[in-house]
């Protein structure tokens, strides 16, 4: 795997890192298209400079309360295959250089089968940062078409 640099995102008071390379931009929340029957975890679509982006609550993939929205919640845009995805979080902290070494699997106990989507655990001094999987966290499906995407 390597080191690695991961932007550091929060939610609700845990720390999420994201491989820099996955992510696009990083926006402030905006209006978002609800769209009927999408999963729970879809809040729906935002247009960003003419491309349609479905927008995931990371909080609630996580199957955790939904975050009230403050002025330090940002969207990350981050690539899913061909697609990208919002990802809404309540805020963005910075980004680290994370050694290959410092990153051990997700303890089996703590493991489940709804925990693929997490990567491993960054011990960063005295902190913990859970790395995501951009793929895995939208369900990637056979067909390369991210479960969370429009259209």
């Amino acid at each position: 795997m390597g080191d690695s640099q991961v932007v550091v995102c929060e939610l609700k008071d845990e720390r999420y890192g994201l491989d820099i390379r996955r992510v696009y931009e990083i926006i402030r929340l905006q209006p978002i298209t609800v769209l009927p029957d999408a999963p729970a975890f879809v809040d729906g679509v935002i247009n960003l400079r003419g491309r349609i982006v479905p927008v995931v609550d990371l909080a609630v993939r996580f199957g955790l309360p939904r975050s009230s929205a403050s002025k330090s919640s940002r969207i990350v845009v981050a690539g899913v295959g061909e697609a990208r995805v919002g990802l809404v979080v309540d805020g963005v902290s910075e980004v680290l250089m994370v050694p290959e070494e410092a990153v051990e699997t997700t303890p089996s106990v703590a493991a489940s089968a709804g925990s693929s989507h997490v990567r491993g655990i960054a011990k960063l001094g005295e902190d913990l940062v859970i790395l995501l999987d951009v793929d895995a966290l939208c369900g990637e499906q056979e067909q390369s078409e991210p479960a969370c995407a429009a259209g």
